[in-house]
C-alpha cells in the first residue's frame, strides 16, 4: 500500500517558517533538526515538512528552483480546509502571509482563498468538500 506520507518544501529560514506556519495555522512542531536544516509539522495525516535550500541542493546534484515571494508562485498549492475560512486567512495575514485572493465561493459551493507564506509558497485556505 502507498501512502502519502509528506510535503517537504525548500525554504531559506527552516526554524522561521516553521514558526509561521504554527503561529499562523496553529500545527504542532513535530521534529527540528539540531541544525535548522529539516522540520516537521504535525497537520493532520499528512506531513508538513521544511528543508533548508542548501540541504536540498546537497540532495538533488542538478539543483532546482527556488520560491521566490516577488515572483509569480509555483503552479502547485499546499491546501487547508477550515469552517471559516475568512478568519483563518486573517490570523495567517497577521502572522506573515501575503492575501493573494480574498475568499470566493465557487459554483460546487465551496469557498476558497489564496494567501503566500513568508518563502512565497502558495497557500489554498477553504472549506472542505462535502
Amino acid at each position: 500500500m502507498i501512502k502519502f506520507a509528506y510535503t517537504i518544501l525548500y525554504v531559506k529560514n527552516v526554524a522561521a517558517i516553521a514558526a509561521f506556519y504554527q503561529e499562523a495555522f496553529g500545527f504542532k512542531l513535530k521534529f527540528i533538526s539540531e541544525k535548522n536544516e529539516y522540520a516537521e509539522l504535525i497537520t493532520g495525516e499528512t506531513t508538513l515538512s521544511f528543508c533548508s535550500v542548501e540541504l536540498a541542493g546537497s540532495n538533488l546534484s542538478k539543483g532546482f528552483i527556488e520560491s521566490n515571494p516577488s515572483s509569480k508562485p509555483f503552479g502547485i498549492e499546499i491546501g487547508f480546509t477550515t469552517d471559516d475560512v475568512e478568519k483563518t486567512c486573517s490570523t495567517a495575514i497577521k502572522a506573515g502571509a501575503v492575501e493573494i485572493e480574498k475568499a470566493k465561493t465557487k459554483p460546487w459551493g465551496q469557498t476558497v482563498a489564496y494567501v503566500r507564506d513568508p518563502e512565497g509558497f502558495l497557500i489554498e485556505i477553504c472549506t472542505p468538500m462535502s
